[in-house]
């Protein structure tokens, strides 16, 4: 068994091995050394065999495309170009707080697939200003007690300085949901919305109360450290198939419908989150404490209390979900271009999710008049 298998793949691995090898012999005609690029291009037409000669432009081509490489063929995910934007300033004490441009993240989680983007909008590419649309991922937990959070928050409304709010936001609502993560999924689990509202109330409160704190200690307005928040849980059960938004301020979740986009934003209510005590909290939702950041935060005289947003609804096979801030939420609904663009770009295979290039170029189309950030995340259910 191990004779010839043994000296074959020996023999194979000193071939790639002399391939890559800098300073192997060159075996060509010509007198200059080959570079690793030419040697590897050779080795492929070894293996493949010579490309094929392009085709000729036909009697109707366009002369401006004569020559030029085909474009993208089915399945493929060409990516818009964009042309090179503005850094922004880094400050003196702190350079590397760096917010990249364009953040990507593609998961598997429980009986669903999920791509999540979040780009730096055309204003902010052109003048230089970092992108104020914060995104997170997040899983907590495993097996049926397994959750994920993911969360967009854009900090547009508060100037230079919203991509920290939005970034300060989204850590708050993170360290609350992973502290509370198994109680989370055991109400997703059992559907116990009347549990999870107002519970989910407190925590977004909780986070906003941080940025109004944060905004005293900066001599701001609270209205110039704020976000739009929205969020959604998904569980890890595959058996579980309840999904939750929640947020606070602009913003959108829809749900795709045949070829268009069924809007299916929360209700927003002004009410205050119901106080943290046996009196004010549903007896099904367990000990809230401050420990879990269930806890109303400590609001400042006369600071109003955010539109809170929830909805809980049960996901079918073949449902496509869509959580977004308003840069992606405003054009969505009043640009039927746009919407029939992202309904296009993202559908992949059979009605499944596109390639996570498809799913980026989606996105970098220009719209007329709408120039923020852009940031998504979008649910494909199995």
């Amino acid at each position: 068994m191990s004779g010839q298998g043994a000296q074959d793949a020996d023999e194979h691995h000193d071939w790639w091995a002399q391939l890559y090898d800098p300073h192997a012999a060159d075996t060509g005609r010509a007198r200059a050394r080959d570079t690793l690029d030419e040697r590897y291009r050779s080795v492929s037409r070894t293996l493949t065999g010579p490309p094929a000669d392009p085709p000729g432009p036909g009697p109707h081509a366009d002369p401006a495309t004569a020559g030029a490489p085909p474009g993208p063929g089915p399945g493929a995910a060409p990516v818009s170009a964009l042309p090179a934007g503005v850094l922004p300033p880094a400050a003196p004490d702190a350079p590397g707080e760096w917010v990249p441009e364009t953040v990507l993240e593609s998961a598997r989680f429980g009986s669903a697939e999920l791509h999540a983007v979040s780009v730096r909008g055309a204003a902010g590419r052109r003048e230089g200003r970092p992108r104020t649309d914060a995104l997170l991922a997040a899983r907590f937990g495993a097996e049926e007690d397994g959750l994920l959070l993911v969360a967009v928050a854009a900090g547009g409304r508060s100037g230079p300085d919203g991509h920290r709010a939005a970034r300060e936001a989204l850590h708050a609502v993170g360290e609350a949901v992973g502290r509370s993560s198994a109680r989370l999924a055991r109400d997703l689990r059992e559907d116990r919305t009347s549990a999870l509202q107002p519970g989910l109330h407190r925590l977004t409160d909780r986070a906003f109360g941080r940025l109004r704190a944060q905004a005293a200690a900066l001599g701001l307005e609270p209205a110039r450290h704020t976000v739009d928040l929205r969020c959604l849980l998904l569980p890890d059960d595959p058996r579980c198939r309840t999904r939750v938004f929640f947020g606070a301020g602009a913003g959108g979740a829809f749900r795709r419908s045949g070829d268009g986009w069924q809007d299916i934003e929360p209700a927003a209510t002004h009410a205050p989150p119901p106080p943290d005590t046996p009196a004010g909290r549903d007896p099904a939702a367990g000990a809230a404490a401050a420990r879990d950041g269930f806890a109303p935060a400590e609001r400042a005289a006369g600071a109003a209390a955010a539109p809170f947003h929830f909805r809980s609804r049960a996901a079918e096979p073949g449902d496509v979900l869509l959580l977004c801030g308003p840069g992606v939420a405003e054009p969505l609904r009043s640009e039927p271009a746009f919407a029939e663009r992202l309904a296009t770009r993202w559908t992949g295979a059979g009605g499944g999710p596109p390639g996570a290039g498809a799913y980026l170029d989606g996105l970098l189309c220009a719209v007329e008049g709408h120039r923020g950030d852009r940031t998504a995340v979008t649910v494909w259910e199995s």
